[in-house]
């Protein structure tokens, strides 16, 4: 009797909660990756149980060449919507940042799968159900997209990872995000910031610099005035 006490409290919130989910449908404009906005419509679709490479992130092809794995990611989402660029995404979740965490499909294929299957994307195990599994060992067992060479995971590579050929600091590092650490504590400036020109980083006291907002908050900076 208390099992059927709690279901019948339960499924008023099940039905409620899957009712709320909004099916979002339009042409669609890739932002990154794992990324896309819908024409028209204010909020962005986060693919869901997907991560890709973060926009100047570099990996290393078969021949041990480095390439904006990122931008490919990019390229390969833009190719699964094709010319029409209608899609059609069921939502799943809102993440942390208000975006809409959705399956997506265009042109008949799953968005989320394929990009998994070309092996652009990994599956985003830490968010996701498990549903990919599949399709991230086939692209894998057949070394395709990332898995043709070496590559860092994007959740490793915001936490400040990299490979021994990304390493670089200086004049010649691409990443401009200046991680600074001050008597306010330890602050990151995006070019064009109030403090980023009179800003300068010494690597050698745990100063550092980053190529994202979120690598940055994830490795233990903050916003000024944040």
């Amino acid at each position: 009797m208390k099992s059927l006490t709690l279901l019948a409290f339960s499924l008023p919130l099940i039905l409620s909660s899957v009712a709320s989910a909004q099916t979002f449908s339009g042409q669609a404009d890739v932002v990154d990756g794992d990324t896309l906005s819908i024409r028209g419509q204010s909020a962005r679709i986060r693919l869901y149980g997907v991560d890709t490479s973060e926009g100047q992130q570099t990996c290393e092809d078969a021949a041990g060449k480095r390439y904006l794995c990122g931008s490919q990611a990019a390229d390969a989402l833009a190719a699964l919507i094709g010319r029409n660029g209608r899609v059609v995404c069921q939502e799943e979740d809102r993440d942390r940042y208000g975006r809409i965490v959705a399956v997506c499909q265009a042109n008949g294929r799953e968005i989320n799968a394929e990009l998994i299957r070309q092996g652009w994307a990994l599956e985003y195990k830490q968010y996701s159900d498990g549903r990919y599994s599949d399709e991230e060992v086939d692209a894998r067992k057949a070394k395709r997209g990332l898995w043709a060479g070496k590559f860092v995971e994007p959740w490793n590579w915001r936490r400040g990872e990299r490979l021994p050929s990304e390493a670089s600091t200086g004049a010649d590092r691409k990443c401009a995000i200046k991680g600074n650490i001050s008597s306010s504590g330890r602050i990151y400036h995006v070019p064009g910031s109030r403090s980023y020109a009179k800003t300068n980083i010494d690597e050698s006291s745990g100063e550092r610099w980053f190529c994202t907002e979120e690598e940055a908050r994830v490795a233990g900076w903050r916003a000024p005035g944040g």
